[in-house]
């Protein structure tokens, strides 16, 4: 036989053993009363120097509680909310542009709009409503404001086509 076969032999041995034996409690109580009573240690007295051992063993420490006194200060001490800053110039635009979109739609009558329209429209929505979330991401983008600006056109546009189709008053 090789070491390889011996070495998977033992291993299948090793294997094949408890996981864990416990003695009966008895032994341990045999035990017990066989080793010799142990005297308690003496105190050991403060050295009068700091040894550079003692230093190792004491700054981890220290280093702790500087760390938990900094936690806690931070969490006693109120730190001040930071201001949210006035919205841009094409923010400012966005919303005004918002505000003139919603007065021309409150005077069309889309309640009666046909079925056959309100795929569009849903569709116009929700990109305006995209548009609008990019908006608040990148508050300076002119690309941005002219793409809503074409959006809602286009919906004012496709609105009125259906009103007129559905022979309503403009």
């Amino acid at each position: 036989m090789n070491h390889h076969d011996d070495s998977d032999a033992l291993q299948a041995r090793l294997r094949a053993l408890p996981a864990e034996r416990l003695p009966p409690a008895r032994v341990w109580q045999g035990i017990a009363a066989q080793l010799p009573a142990m005297p308690m240690p003496a105190p050991m007295p403060a050295p009068a120097v700091v040894t550079g051992l003692t230093l190792r063993r004491r700054w981890p420490l220290r280093v702790g509680l500087g760390l938990a006194a900094a936690l806690g200060l931070l969490m006693v001490v109120p730190t001040p909310v930071p201001q949210t800053p006035p919205p841009t110039l094409v923010q400012r635009q966005a919303e005004a542009m918002v505000a003139e979109y919603q007065q021309a739609m409150a005077t069309l009558p889309t309640a009666q709009v046909g079925g056959e329209w309100q795929p569009a429209l849903r569709e116009l929505d929700s990109s305006a409503d995209h548009i609008r979330a990019a908006l608040s991401e990148n508050p300076r983008s002119r690309v941005l404001l002219g793409q809503l600006q074409r959006t809602y056109a286009l919906r004012l546009e496709l609105t009125q086509q259906a009103v007129m189709a559905a022979g309503l008053p403009s």
